[in-house]
């Protein structure tokens, strides 16, 4: 079941410059599926989403669909980390991607 969809477009010409963040909402877990770039003013789009689907599912898995990730700029690195961190499961798919997943992984580990 989608919940929501939340739409971000570019103010500049550039289509390709976006970020869509879809709510997934599941009996056990809620995913955010992104897709476009993780970039600039987008990585602040993400934080905002975080926090409304963390306040709002409360202690339901929350889960981080980045397989239609084109870009994540060093900012958006560093919120997947904090994410990551804080217990946010993170997916992808594609060697860039997972490969940044598994670093990710190595060099954040999760609170315990």
């Amino acid at each position: 079941m989608t919940l929501g969809t939340d739409i971000a477009f570019c103010s500049n010409a550039s289509a390709k410059r976006m970020l869509r963040i879809t709510v997934q909402d599941e009996p056990d877990q809620v995913t955010l599926k992104l897709e476009g770039n993780l970039d600039g003013i987008w990585v602040t789009e993400l934080e905002d989403s975080w926090r409304t689907a963390s306040s709002k599912f409360g202690n339901r898995l929350l889960r981080l669909d980045l397989a239609a990730v084109d870009r994540v700029d060093s900012a958006g690195n560093y919120l997947l980390a904090l994410l990551h961190r804080s217990g946010v499961q993170l997916i992808a798919s594609g060697t860039a991607m997972t490969e940044r997943v598994r670093d990710i992984a190595r060099d954040w580990p999760l609170d315990k």
